[in-house]
């Protein structure tokens, strides 16, 4: 399987990363240079549109010998997918912010020469999670890369990050993909039922990873339905209140069991690298860094990171009920389907209750919560507020 098999729904942007990697082994990144090839990209899509994979896999294509596209991945493919190449540098965060040493870090390891393979490449996911001076620190290495680097910059939108880096890379768009090719992609990469997997993909609204996430997990997808209904089923303050407690707490208890589940694999993943067996006591000498895995502190944000994923993803099934609604009152199913067709009828009804200007300013309300989500107000305040203007 080429390494390009699993990005969905992007053939024009896999047709020509695909080339550049092809081109890319020069005798020198001096001659790469001369042939115009780009060290510094900006690589764009909405969230689930599979970004990180895209970046992860132009790394592979471009270190590889094969330029990922064997089917039987090579070892650099296979080291570079898995995040453990020597000359592929991966930041990724469960935080809201980037923090600056992290930044300082990954510009120190940029400056050094691969080790075994033509580039030294850096990702970073969310670069939008940035902040400015953050970004500031790392703008010269963008703008001059170090002869033998390149920079692999992930955000949803150019518009997400600061012109300045805009302006010094190659920005590449990717598309919101097809239900059928995620669905498709669900029924080849995981165990679902080829409904679930149809229904998956419908409700993710293009979002791969939140597909995957409705066709695997039961009682994601359980959470979802009850929050649809809770959403058309409100009818006084009360019900907006009772809600908002209900979705907030539902998403501490996934976040805190996503976290626990990350962490007891990076332990066992620890034990193994260090050949421990699950009950070896720990060495004095390893014991600070396996318990770093663990740290309160670090847990704590990395939940409230989680929780805050589960109340976004929260949002979009919110709005997805009156983006069907605004379908309907424009007679547009035929042209563009509707999401939520388990509710159809109670969809229908809310369509009819509400004017053409309620339902758009029920999806203003729902974009207001998004920005004081990411201003940091408390969840409780924002969803009690935004389920009080839901109510018809």
């Amino acid at each position: 399987m080429s390494v390009w098999d699993a990005i969905v729904g992007q053939q024009p942007v896999v047709d020509l990363l695909s080339r550049i990697s092809q081109a890319s082994q020069f005798s020198s990144a001096q001659d790469a240079r001369q042939h115009a090839l780009a060290q510094s990209w900006l690589i764009c899509g909405p969230p689930g549109s599979g970004r990180s994979n895209v970046a992860r896999a132009f790394a592979a294509a471009m270190e590889s010998p094969d330029h990922g596209l064997e089917s039987q991945p090579t070892k650099v493919t296979q080291q570079v997918l898995a995040g453990t190449h020597p000359d592929v540098t991966i930041l990724a965060t469960d935080k809201v912010t980037i923090g600056i040493d992290q930044v300082r870090d990954l510009i120190a390891t940029s400056e050094q020469m691969p080790s075994t393979a033509p580039w030294r490449i850096i990702i970073i996911e969310d670069v939008d999670r940035m902040m400015e001076r953050t970004t500031n620190v790392l703008l010269k290495e963008i703008e001059e890369p170090a002869e033998h680097t390149i920079w692999l910059l992930c955000a949803p939108s150019p518009q997400d990050v600061l012109p300045t880096i805009r302006s010094r890379t190659r920005i590449v768009n990717l598309a919101v993909p097809p239900t059928a090719a995620v669905a498709e992609f669900l029924k080849q990469h995981t165990d679902a039922d080829p409904h679930v997997s149809a229904r998956a993909a419908r409700l993710a609204e293009g979002h791969i990873g939140i597909a995957r996430l409705y066709a695997t997990n039961e009682r994601v997808m359980a959470d979802r339905d009850s929050l649809v209904v809770g959403v058309l089923n409100m009818s006084r303050t009360s019900d907006a209140v009772m809600l908002a407690e209900g979705l907030i707490a539902s998403a501490r208890e996934q976040a805190q069991d996503d976290i626990t589940a990350q962490i007891e694999a990076e332990q066992h993943s620890f034990r193994n690298i260090n050949g421990l067996d699950h009950n070896e006591r720990m060495p004095s000498n390893l014991r600070s860094a396996y318990h770093a895995i663990s740290a309160k502190d670090d847990v704590r944000r990395r939940v409230t990171r989680r929780s805050r994923d589960v109340l976004d993803r929260a949002l979009n099934s919110i709005a997805s009920v009156y983006r069907d609604v605004c379908v309907l009152q424009n007679n547009a199913e035929d042209a563009v389907g509707i999401i939520n067709l388990e509710n159809r009828t109670a969809i229908t009804e809310l369509s009819v209750r509400l004017n053409r200007a309620q339902a758009i300013a029920r999806l203003e309300h729902i974009a207001t919560a998004r920005r004081r989500m990411a201003g940091n107000v408390a969840p409780q305040l924002v969803f009690e507020a935004l389920f009080s203007a839901l109510v018809v």
